[in-house]
This record gives C-alpha cells, structure tokens and sequence, in this order.
C-alpha cells in the first residue's frame, strides 16, 4: 500500500489532468463558435431533451446492426456506472479495503457495478473484433498518408485508426481493472469479514483463484489495480484534451449536445426539405434579395460561414464510417465519402480556430478583412489557405468531391450521432453557385431553362399537356375547363419528367386512367404549372428555386388547390415539405399511396396474370419517396409478392438522379445507376418497379448500359396491366 501522503498527490495529478481535458474541451467550443447562428436548435427544450433520454436509452440509430447496438449499449452505459469506481480507486491507494459509504455495501449497486463492467469488457471486445474483422475482410488493402492500413471498400477506410484502437483499449483495460478488484476484495476481506457471494455474484470466482495468496498480496493487487484504472482513466483525459478533434472519444460528450440540437425535435433525422438560406439571422425571401448588403455572403464560402451545429457535427463524428458503408457516390469509386468531408471540414476548423483568435485580439479586425489582417500580421506563416475566412472551395474540399453527392441521405438516415452531412454539402453548393458561379456546365443549360421555360430542359410549356392527347376521355384544365380546383377531388401535378419525358409520360397517362377508372374527379394545370424548383435548389440555386416556388404556390392558392396528387418523388418533397416554409400549405399524396387507397377501397380492382404469363418483379425505393419521406409500404402492396434486393427501403441505394445529377453527368468512378441496375438484375427478377419518373430514366439507362434483360416500369403501369385484365375478364 501506498503511504498517505499519495493521496494528495493523486489529487494533484488528477486536477491537471482535468485541466488539460478543459482545455481541450473549450477549443471545441472555440471552434462552435467560429460558426454563424443556427436558429431553432434549442428549443422546445422538453420535446428535445426526451429525445436525448430515448436515443441514449434505445439506440435506435443503430439500425441494421443489432449486436453492435447492444455491445455499444453495454459500453456506452458503463462509462458513467463505472466512473464511481474511480473515486474507490483513489482511496484504494492507501487502503485496499476502503469502499464507498453506503454505496460500497448496499449489494445492488455492487451487482449493476459488475453487470456493466462484465457488459462492458464482453462490448469492448466484441467492438474491437468488429473493426479489425471489416478492415481484414473488406477487400485489396489501400496505404494511406498515416500509415494506417484499411481496404477502401471498408467502412473504416480513412478513419484515424490509432484513435480507436486507443479508445478501445482504454475501455477494454479500465473495465478489466475493475473485475479484477472486485474478485481481489473479495479474497481480501474474507479474513477480517466473511464476505458474501450477494456483494461480489459475478467476481467471487476470481477472489476463490486468488483464495491462497496472503492479505499483504492480496492488498497490493488491489492497489496496483487501482493505480493502472486511474493510470489509464487520468491519461485518456489527457490525451484526448491535448487531441480535441478526436471525435471517436470525444462523442460521448458532444453527441448529447448534437441530439439536442439536431433539426427536428422528434428526432425525424435532417431529411426531406433542405434548411433554409440565413443571411444575417433571417431566411432568403425573394423580397429581401434586393435588399442584401454588397459584402453579404451566401452559403459555405468559409469555415467560419458554416453554422455553429454544422461545426458541433465535424467534431461530433466518430469515424464509424456507416456513412460511408451505404454512400452511392462512395461505393461508385467517387471522390466523395460523407465521413471524409465531414472530418476535413473538422481538421479544417480546428486549424482554423487558433488564427480565430487571434485575430479577434488584433485592433484592424473590425474592418471585416480577417485574412488580409492576419496575412500583415504574418500570423498564417507561408500557409494563406488556413484561417476562419480561407475560402473551403477548392483547397479544402474539391469540387469532384462537392458535386458527386446525390443527396440520397443516406448519411443523413444511417449516423448514429445525427451529424447532417446534407447541410453541409447544400452549403457549399450555394455558395458555389451563387457566389462563386461555379458549378458543373450542363446546370447552366439546367438554370436557364426553368429560369426562362419553367422545365429544365427549356421546352415549350404549351407541350405540357401532350401526354394526355391518346387517352380516350378529356383531361380537363384548371382555369380552361374550370374555374377552380376545389371543383374537383384533386389537382394532379404532372411535373416535367411526367409531361416531357417519354417513358414518363406514360406513367402520366396511367395515373390518369387509374384515377378516372375509380371516379376521382382530377385535374391538372397544363401550361400554368411549371417546375417545382427541386433540380435547382438541390444544386444550389436557392434564388431560382425560391423565385419558382413563390410563382408556383401563388398559382395553386389562386386556383383554390388543396389536394393535390403528384408521380414524382422529387414533387411530391418539395410540394409537401419544402413549400409550407413559403406560405404552400397543401395536402400532398404520391400517386402510389393514393392508387393503394383506391385499390383497398374496392375501386379499382386488379387482377394477378396467369402463371403464364407472371413476371418477377423488385421494387426499387426513390430516395425522395423512401428516405427523405418514410413511404415504403405503399407500393409494395400494390405491388403484391416483390422480390427484394439486398439493399432495400431505409437502405436502399439511389438511383443517381438526385441533387440534380439528372441533369449533369458525373464522369467520375462508375455509374450509380449500372450498379443498383446490377443489384436488381441479381435478384432474377423479370421487371424493376418504379414510383419516381427520374429513378425510371436511370435504370431504364443503367438496364441500357449493362445490356441487362429486365423491363423498367413505374407502379402505376403495371397497376394499370392488373386492371385492365380485371376489365376484360368482365367482359
């Protein structure tokens, strides 16, 4: 045993350890508060702080991989039950048989102690196993800058290994220390006081092991124990605050802050509408643009243009990859993993604070030139590209990188921590576009024709209601063939794809002939709808979308439209979810969910073909449908027996259409929609079904491209095929 004077020397040492974990702990919130203000993450406080207790309790985030929710449960759980043994270590120190008042007695507590530090050791091991079993099974192996070895195709690629290993080794050890006090105290006070298997019920064993040893023995492994427990507890503090970008340590403290604050208070991940464009506190309006100041800055041009939770994100990120393990731009053999940008942006901001301050203590940095100041000063050294105003585009994240996301939200839906990886990137991309003019060349072509056409394409909008000129009944026009759309049950929104799109105008015609076959009055706004403005607004141009969707929402509250049925998944977001920030308050249903209504109440009735004649089908989720918006039964009842692809609904890969990728062609890696064509092809199904015009294009094209023999049909078509044999079976 030690002598007593090391108890005030533990203190000691323990203080400045904890000052040095301070230390790193206020150069994270350094860092947070380079960003711009981020409205509406505190409150409500009660919906978000229950959103806290049940994710922290649940784990739901986990999704897909039960065991590693559990072991990461178990582990999780154990930190904070397990950090009462460190206040027995210090007294162990001195006195092997010290034990806590009350607490050190009371066989409950001793019985959580072990349960947790057991769960936590079995949850180390098992979390260890994990990440060296998907590094060695993952593929051909890639060296990177570090040393560190992960195979590209391993969710681990490009993580900081050394920090993990120490994390995990930190867990493994502090929780082995515990079990092996606990079996030691047990032999240890067997000779002054029998002690019972009821305080010691998963640890007696070890104490009979250690039954022969003498007290004297048995005391200093105890205080040995001790000393390694707090050897390892006080050096983890020290390292991670020397190291705050270390985010595999330090989410277990920012994940509860980044929970709290994450977009929605019910915890519906950051998916669906885009956040809005803040300038000086305020969204963009179409009103306003006129009035911003010269100098006002739109998006992400610099780290200290990226909101305070985007920056909380970076450092929140714990490198688990899961991002990455489903990114279709990733798995494409692209530039862009989510998990990479969001850590780049990290090690970006990090650098970045300390210029931060300083320029803040500097007198000449009110006049708003930041870099210039620290420039004269000579505080950047050789190195002008690192700063809070060193612009992010193209130093520190390349345009490969920033145009290759589809805006699946993939990332988005699979992070345990809620790290918004969309935000970040429309952030970029809006300053880009509408700072920098600087974007792919085919989004001109794209900008020019909604700007001027309304459609994408820049054709005429008189041609909109082209589909319709084969259907056997008449297709009637709000404010031609009626004054109002409250006339009827609901306006049908064609979309662009769906009146100049060849193979989506008939998904167009059937969903008219559907809806006609089962009496629900319709109609469309022919020449006076023009598009949405999702293609635009996911690129970036958050001008051209808001001056579309003002002129679009004017058009629908003139005519009256309250219901509303649209065929394209990318409609049905921005109508739905993106519009009633603009004053557009509609009710909106896919095309599926209402066919599926119909089809349940009896009026519409589908009739399976012959054996014959019955074709296998699989049913590719639109992320814009799926994803971003939870729809997925639907269509699969329409649908009846479907043969599932491995990666389907929450999981399912993008088709490569989104965030405006229909528009431009990505000509790096390979193609998105090939590969998901090749998942449907590896089903054996005959046909891949459909519920978004864009998703019909690319893997009619992916089917083209791989010389794939399987049919591309929406929904609707192959409702329309049921309904029709029920018709001439009447007949």
């Amino acid at each position: 045993m030690l002598p007593s004077w090391s108890l005030p020397l533990a203190g000691l040492i323990s203080l400045a350890c904890a000052a040095v974990f301070a230390n790193g702990l206020w150069r994270i919130i350094t860092v947070a508060r380079m960003g711009t203000p981020a409205p509406g993450r505190l409150r409500p406080v009660g919906p978000r702080l229950r959103r806290v207790v049940t994710e922290i309790l649940n784990h739901e985030n986990f999704q897909h991989r039960p065991w590693i929710r559990i072991a990461h449960w178990c582990v999780m759980i154990s930190f904070p039950i397990l950090a009462f043994t460190l206040v027995t270590a210090f007294f162990q120190l001195t006195d092997p048989g010290w034990a806590m008042p009350g607490l050190g007695s009371f066989a409950p507590w001793n019985w959580l102690v072990e349960f947790f530090a057991w769960a936590g050791l079995i949850g180390g091991i098992f979390l260890t196993a994990v990440r060296t079993s998907t590094g060695r099974s993952a593929g051909s192996r890639t060296t990177l800058e570090s040393g560190d070895e992960f195979p590209a195709t391993s969710r681990f690629f490009g993580s900081v290994h050394w920090q993990a290993r120490y994390v995990e080794f930190t867990i493994i050890g502090v929780v082995a220390c515990v079990l092996i006090i606990r079996g030691a105290e047990y032999a240890y006070l067997a000779d002054s006081e029998p002690a019972s298997w009821v305080q010691f019920p998963t640890t007696a064993w070890i104490g009979a092991l250690l039954g022969g040893l003498s007290q004297d023995t048995l005391g200093w492994i105890i205080t040995g124990s001790a000393i390694v427990k707090l050897a390892l507890s006080l050096s983890w503090l020290v390292v991670i605050g020397l190291v705050p970008s270390m985010g595999v340590a330090w989410h277990r403290f920012l994940a509860i802050v980044n929970v709290y604050a994450q977009t929605n208070p019910d915890g519906r991940p950051a998916l669906g509408p885009l956040p809005e464009l803040y300038v000086d506190g305020r969204p963009l309006r179409m009103d306003t643009v006129e009035d911003l100041d010269e100098d006002a800055t739109l998006g992400y041009g610099t780290v200290s243009d990226i909101s305070w939770k985007g920056l909380l994100d970076t450092a929140t990120c714990t490198e688990c990859g899961r991002c990455q393990d489903l990114c279709p731009a990733w798995n494409s053999n692209k530039p862009l993993s989510p998990k990479l940008l969001v850590t780049t942006l990290r090690d970006h901001a990090f650098a970045s604070a300390p210029f931060a301050k300083a320029a803040a203590s500097m007198e000449d940095v009110h006049s708003g030139d930041v870099l210039g100041a620290l420039l004269e000063a000579g505080a950047l050294g050789d190195n002008p590209d690192r700063g809070p105003d060193a612009p992010l585009m193209p130093n520190v994240i390349t345009p490969d990188v920033l145009w290759a996301c589809t805006m699946c939200g993939a990332c988005v839906d699979q992070c345990p921590v809620d790290i918004e990886q969309i935000d970040l990137v429309i952030g970029l991309r809006r300053h880009q576009v509408l700072m920098e003019s600087a974007f792919p060349s085919e989004l001109g072509k794209m900008f020019t024709g909604l700007e001027n056409k309304g459609n994408p394409w820049g054709l005429n909008p008189r041609k909109r209601l082209d589909w319709a000129k084969n259907l056997d009944f008449d297709v009637p026009q709000v404010g031609v063939d009626m004054e109002s759309a409250a006339d009827v049950d609901y306006l049908f929104w064609v979309g662009c794809a769906g009146a100049y799109d060849d193979r989506a105008k008939k998904t167009s015609a059937a969903v008219a002939e559907l809806l006609h076959t089962a009496g629900v009055s319709f109609a469309v706004l022919g020449d006076g709808e023009s598009c949405t403005g999702d293609p635009a607004r996911r690129a970036g141009n958050e001008v051209l979308f808001q001056m579309l969707a003002e002129q679009n929402i004017d058009t629908l509250n003139e005519v009256g439209a309250t219901n509303i049925v649209v065929s394209c998944a990318h409609c049905f977001n921005t109508i739905a979810k993106e519009y009633p920030d603009l004053g557009g308050h509609y009710t909106v249903v896919h095309h599926t969910q209402l066919l599926n209504r119909l089809v349940r109440d009896g009026r519409l009735t589908p009739v399976a073909p012959s054996p014959e004649e019955r074709k296998t089908i699989t049913f590719h989720d639109p992320c814009f449908l799926g994803r971003h918006n939870n729809i997925y039964s639907p269509p699969r009842e329409l649908l009846g027996d479907v043969r599932e692809m491995e990666l389907n609904r929450e999981r399912a890969m993008c088709c490569g259409a989104g965030g405006a990728h229909a528009f431009f062609e990505d000509k790096n890696g390979t193609s998105i929609s090939g590969m998901r064509t090749r998942q449907a092809v590896a089903t054996g199904a005959d046909v891949i079904a459909t519920a978004c015009p864009f998703c019909t294009t690319m893997l009619t094209d992916g089917a083209r491209s791989e010389n794939a023999d399987i049919e591309v049909k929406d929904v609707s078509l192959l409702l329309l095929e049921g309904v029709k044999r029920g018709q001439r079976g009447q007949d």
